[in-house]
Order: C-alpha cells, then structure tokens, then sequence
C-alpha cells in the first residue's frame, strides 16, 4: 500500500476493481478523500490524454447533488489517479447482497434520485459510462454516484475487454452499443446502465449473466435477446424495459425516468421527500457498524472511545470541597481527628480569591488529544 498518492497521505484500502485500487487518504489539512490509482495496465498515451480531458470536465461538475464531487488527478503519474470525496457506507451491491432487494417505493426513491444526479451531469457534457451498483454509494444523506471522471477508462472495445477482474462487475452493466465497441456513446448508455442498477436493487440480478465475458457480451450485443426482468415488481416493469431497451433511441430521457419514478411514488401514497427518507433510514441502517469510518485506524477508536469514558478530573468547586480538606469519600483517620493542627499564632494574611476557571468540554478535550496524538507532519 503506497503511503503517498499526490499530495495526500494514504490512510488504508478500500477496494479494487476493474480500473484499480481504491484508498481512503487525508489532505495535508486533514480532509478524507477516496484516491483511485488506475491499473497499469489500462495505460496509453491516447489513454491518459483522454482522462486529462476528462478530468477537467469531471472537476466542473461540482456542487451536483447525488454525484460524488471531483477533486483531485494527475493523468501523467507513473500510474494515473484521481481523489474524489469520500462518501461513508455501503455501494447498492454490498446493501442487496448482504440485507436482501429493495421494495418497489425504495427502487422507485433511488432512480428518481440518481437520474437527477445524472442529469445534471449530463448537462455539463460529462458522461459516467461505467455506473453499476458498486458506483452508487448508500450514504446518510441518499445515494451517492462515484466514479465519474473515469470515462477514459470506461469506455472500451471488445479487444481490452478480456481484463481479469474488469469484465464480470462491468459488461453485466454495459450498453448494447458499448458491448458491440461502438467508440463514441450518447447520454442513452447511461440510461440504460441506471437501469441495470434499478434492476439489481429490485429482483437482485442483472439483465444478463453467463459463466464467461465473452457469453454475457454476446446476449447483450443481440437484439434478439431479451433481458431478464423476472422478480422485478409489475408497477417497475414498464419503466425497466424501457431503459434496458436495445436501441438508445427508444430508451427514455433521464428526465422522464425521473418523472415516472416519482409518478410511482405517487400512486403508491407517498411523497418523493418521505420516500428519500425511507431510502435513507433502510440503507444506512444497513451500513451502520460496517461504513467506512472517518478515521484512519483501529487505535484511534480505541483511544477516542476511552476519551469518552473517562471520568473528568474533578475541581474543588465541582465538588464543593474546600482545597486542602478531606473529600467526601476519603476516610480520616482517629488520629487525625483527635489531634488537629494548632492554630498559627499571627493569622496568615487573607489571600485574593483564585478566580474559577471553568473546565474545558469533553469535546474540546477529545480533540485536542486527537490533535496532538495524530497532527500532520509540517513537510505535508
């Protein structure tokens, strides 16, 4: 594991794919970003030019809400990378896989929330060409889509796709036009990605599988192959079918998937605000106790949990006894009851009052001990 990645210091793993290796790193401020390192592999000149453009455009797209913002990259390192921010708890397929398929209300939640997300996107001519259920990030405030600015690497022909480890998370999702190595793909393979990730978060399958890359691009590639739709709900069949169409021109907009999304929600008595809500309370209940935390190691949990348990010293004011004086608890002994000290023949002059000073807030404590345990070095 690399200890550097750019200019931020790598705090642990969290994964690897088709395109690379995954890191929680922390700015030389203390930020936490999620750095990918891309596959050496992957590397052309053609390649990286075309990430340093669409990096670029990938770090316009901010402030897009449900989209992981942009932050960071270096096309040109000896293995190229890119930080992006990092967003705690589980991808669609972690939550699917581990605590079963959404309901119908949820799934309808999720597409309306992501093809706005998309949308706007789109709007700023950045395509995803790579989302799958382990690009959306479950988060506590909705999902999350991550990975954009990948595009370079994404959008491939049929000669790289024989990648170990690539091809199994991404031709299940991949376009027909994708499939069939078409170079240049519109708006419309995304959409029908989306409805790949609907489809997984509702019947918990993909459109096609196989046992080999080559068997799943081939059902994908024939328009005589029809997509595997079974489990999905009847009230989300119409709109998957559509999105999951064959041609990208009678796929819908991703307006009008959000519009039926919220339609959907609708007639089932409930408002998109209560359904996000939902979404949320179902999908980071999940998560709880395995998201990602915001902290590099073990050590530190353990020492801010024992921050949190000790007891606070005690002042004399806090307790009400007099410095000097027996505490409350503190046994005094025969001896020093029948022989107390003698008074001083000339009173002592009356000392000032020390004025109080008020004890510092556990917060305050905790943070400080986590300043000085675990500061950045100054050569960051």
């Amino acid at each position: 594991m690399p200890e550097r990645i750019g200019r931020y210091t790598v705090a642990r793993r969290l994964g690897s794919g088709g395109m690379g290796e995954v890191f929680l790193a922390y700015s030389p401020a203390g930020a936490p970003v999620a750095v990918k390192l891309i596959r050496t592999d992957r590397l052309d000149p053609v390649t990286r030019a075309r990430f340093e453009k669409e990096a670029r455009v990938a770090r316009d797209v901010v402030g897009t809400r449900g989209v992981a913002r942009f932050l960071d990259a270096d096309p040109y390192a000896d293995r190229p990378w890119m930080a992006m921010e990092y967003v705690a708890g589980h991808t669609l397929l972690e939550t699917v896989d581990e605590a079963g398929i959404l309901p119908e209300l949820l799934v309808a939640s999720l597409g309306a929330l992501l093809a706005e997300g998309l949308g706007a996107v789109h709007t700023a001519g950045l395509l995803h060409r790579d989302l799958k259920p382990q690009n959306v990030i479950l988060g506590e405030y909705g999902p999350v889509i991550i990975d954009f600015g990948l595009a370079a690497f994404a959008d491939t022909g049929q000669d790289t796709l024989s990648h170990s480890g690539m091809i199994v998370g991404t031709v299940r999702c991949m376009s027909p036009e994708q499939a069939a190595g078409h170079p240049h793909v519109t708006p419309a393979a995304d959409v029908y990605a989306l409805g790949t990730v609907l489809l997984y978060a509702a019947a918990g399958h993909y459109p096609y599988d196989g046992s080999r890359w080559e068997a799943i691009v081939a059902q994908v590639s024939s328009p005589m192959q029809q997509p595997d739709l079974s489990g999905v709900p009847e009230s989300l069949l119409p709109l998957l079918t559509a999105m999951l169409a064959h041609e990208p021109a009678t796929r819908p907009t991703l307006t009008e998937v959000a519009e039926r999304c919220t339609a959907l929600m609708t007639s089932l008595g409930v408002s998109p605000v209560s359904a996000r809500r939902a979404l949320i309370a179902r999908t980071t209940a999940t998560a709880a106790g395995a998201a990602e935390a915001d902290v590099p190691t073990v050590e530190v949990e353990d020492r801010l949990r024992a921050l949190l348990t000790a007891p606070s010293p005690a002042s004399p004011l806090d307790t009400g006894v007099s410095p000097g004086a027996a505490s409350p608890n503190e046994e005094i002994t025969d001896e020093q009851a029948a022989d107390p000290p003698e008074a001083p023949a000339e009173a002592a002059p009356a000392k000032k009052p020390t004025p109080h000073r008020p004890r510092v807030p556990a917060s305050q404590r905790i943070a400080q001990e986590l300043r000085e345990a675990y500061a950045m070095q100054s050569t960051l």
